[in-house]
Order: structure tokens, then sequence, then C-alpha cells
């Protein structure tokens, strides 16, 4: 079966709670989940192992009212992205780390214009060309420094199908929220593989849709970047309407207007900073198996977090206590949900498909604790056994 085909459902009759059983790729659902939350618009270009989105979206949007089309190029698609984005589209786009270098200008573009846009990265090996169909993870810095100036993005991970469902659906809103672009960080193996899940399981938060500005009799005053304390989100006006209004993406005041004056220079590029960063402790998406008396306790995300899961269920079967804490929104980090998670452990472990990017932050977060990494870049997914080697050493 193809990516972007419908999987297969079986019914679990024996289950009392009426499970669905669906067996299909994580590219079939990030698609459908996008649909669901309303996204109207997409545009991408082929490229492994993201290419089963781009399919899928052409089969599910034009049947929903929405357009998808398939782009010249990574520069064009996101391009095509920006400009339905301002038109007062929800819009998504797909590719991989060499596309993700290509989309790096459009993508500070849609910061500093402040235009909600969603941009899955499906992982594979780097760099360059890297290993096209080989699975790795290591663009965990690369979403978020993707762009100059230095300034945050969100960037949401999922480990199975249930979550990357539910967290298509959180960066939809979470960009209409914040008029900013949102990354969805998978990989190869979590979206060309099949697998099975629960169809009861995909959660659908309410979605929040599009607000434009209405236009009044004080429309001719709108401002395009207006905002009061600097976590403000402006009033979004789409181009084309009855209100004029300015897209400018080098430093602008509230009006939208180039400017070079220092102190409107740094209340804006402030405001890009502080109105993710004032909703930090919303953003902490980080789940948890804590076991009472445990030392030792995994950090995980992405592929890692599968195996992860695995350790934990192998060591407790043997009688040795250890916890668990997968990390579903890398960024920005979320420091009081891992603080209160990993409370009095002694040892972290940190299992990466790179060669230690995360564990960064977590030294940083813990410096009084023993933290160890276990790594793995030669397009294999680390083993239970591995990591338990690790923590024995």
């Amino acid at each position: 079966m193809q990516n972007g085909v419908k999987g297969v459902i079986l019914k679990n009759k024996g289950n009392n709670k009426g499970t669905m059983l669906e067996f299909t790729t994580g590219a079939e659902i990030i698609a459908r989940a996008a649909v669901d939350a309303g996204c109207d618009f997409f545009a991408g270009y082929p490229i492994t192992p993201a290419s089963g989105i781009l399919s899928a979206m052409m089969k599910m949007l034009p049947a929903s009212g929405g357009i998808a089309i398939q782009g010249e190029d990574e520069l064009a698609s996101i391009g095509y992205c920006l400009g339905a984005s301002s038109a007062g589209r929800k819009v998504m786009t797909a590719t991989s780390g060499p596309g993700i270098s290509l989309y790096s200008e459009n993508i500070g573009f849609a910061q500093m214009a402040e235009l909600p846009i969603v941009i899955v990265n499906v992982q594979r090996m780097g760099p360059a060309t890297g290993g096209a169909t080989t699975n790795a993870e290591g663009d965990v810095e690369f979403v978020r420094w993707v762009t100059s100036g230095g300034y945050p993005f969100i960037a949401f991970c999922p480990t199975n199908l249930e979550e990357s469902y539910r967290l298509t659906c959180e960066a939809f809103n979470w960009a209409e929220r914040l008029r900013t672009p949102v990354f969805l960080l998978t990989c190869k193996d979590l979206v060309m593989n099949m697998d099975t899940a629960d169809v009861n399981g995909y959660k659908r938060p309410s979605v929040i849709a599009r607000s434009p500005f209405v236009a009044d009799d004080e429309a001719i005053s709108f401002k395009p970047y207006a905002y009061s304390a600097l976590s403000d989100v402006p009033p979004f006006a789409p181009i084309g309407g009855d209100i004029l209004t300015r897209i400018n993406t080098s430093v602008h005041d509230q009006n939208g207007m180039l400017t070079k004056k220092p102190e409107v220079c740094d209340k804006a590029l402030r405001h890009l900073n502080e109105k993710i960063m004032a909703h930090a402790g919303e953003l902490e998406y980080v789940s948890t198996d804590l076991e009472k008396g445990a030392d030792t306790v995994i950090v995980a995300y992405g592929a890692a977090a599968r195996t992860a899961r695995e350790t934990i269920a192998m060591a407790r079967s043997s009688g040795k206590k250890m916890s668990l804490v997968i990390v579903h929104s890398l960024w920005p980090v979320p420091e009081a949900a891992l603080k209160k998670a990993v409370g009095a452990h002694k040892k972290i472990i940190v299992p990466e498909h790179n060669l230690r990017q995360y564990v960064l932050e977590i030294k940083r977060l813990f410096p009084d604790k023993e933290i160890r990494s276990v790594n793995r870049i030669d397009g294999c997914l680390i083993t239970p056994e591995g990591m338990t080697d690790k923590l024995c050493t």
C-alpha cells in the first residue's frame, strides 16, 4: 500500500470499548488531521520521505473544497503557501531537511510578516542529500534556528499515529492564535511506515478558525501589525479585501512601513519573541510514566520515544524501577513540565537519532544530575537492548 492511500480499518468486536484499529501511514494521518483542522491550501514538492503527505493532500483537499498544488520546486511551494495565507487561507506544506534549507528565507518571511503556516519536516539522514530513504532526527536544532535573527519557533514532535493526528491539529491552532509558522517535526519511519492505531484515539482539539479584521467606518485607521503589549497578536486582514493592508518582511512599524528607528525596531523584534514566549507555559506538551522510587528517568522524543517505551517495559518486567518522560513540544523547551517530571530522579538518559542535540537543553536544565546520551546516526533505530546497555554502564 502506497503513502496517501487510505488505510485498512479492522473492527475489534471483542473489545467493549468499541476499538477500531486502523492500519495506515503517518502521511495519511497528518493529511487527514490537516483537513480536519481546517486546512484549505497545500503546496509542496515531491521529496522522500514527505511525498506521501503531498499525495494524500492532492486527493483530500479538492474533495473538501480546498486547493492542493505540486509546485515546480520547494521555493515556489512555500511561496504559494505564504501568498495563500496572506489571502486568508489556512495553509500547510511538507518537505524534508533539504527542503527546509530551501524554505529558510521564506520561513523568515512568514515570521516577520506574521503569516500563519504549518510546516511538516519529515526528517531523513543528512547533511545535504544525505540518505533520502534513511531515518534520522537531525533537524531538531535546525528548525529552532532555521532563519536569521534568532527568534523563537514552535515545534511539535509526535511519536505515533494518534499523536501525529493531535499535534497536526494543535500546530494549526497555534499558527492561527499567534500568527506564526509552526513546525511538525517528524521522521521517515513515522511517516512512511504503516502502523496500527485506534481510530478512537485520534483526538481533535477545538478548531481555531482564522478571525479576519472586519471593516467598519474606522477601517482607514487599520494597522496590519498593531499591538499594545509586546505579547499581543495583531488583527488579521487578508490581502484583496476591503481594507488596505501591507506585508513587509523588513523591520516595520505597526502600519507595515519600513523603519530604522531604534525604538521602533526594538519593540517590533521583541514582539516576535514575546508573542510566543508569553504562551510558553501553554505550549508544554509532555507525557509521563513515572514510577515511585525510581532513580533513573528516560527523557525522549520522536522515534526514540517508541524505543524508550519498550525499554521501560523490559526494565519493569525484570524488577527494575524506571520512569519515562516524552517531550511532544520540543520548542519552546517545556522547562516547567520537565523540571516537575524529572524531580528527584538522579540519572537521566536521553536517546536521540542525532549527535546529542536536545540533550544540551536537558543538561542546561539539570546541571546537578547525571546525564547520559544514547545516540545512533547510521540510519537504524535505537534498540531497547542498546538503551539498556547504556543504563547499566
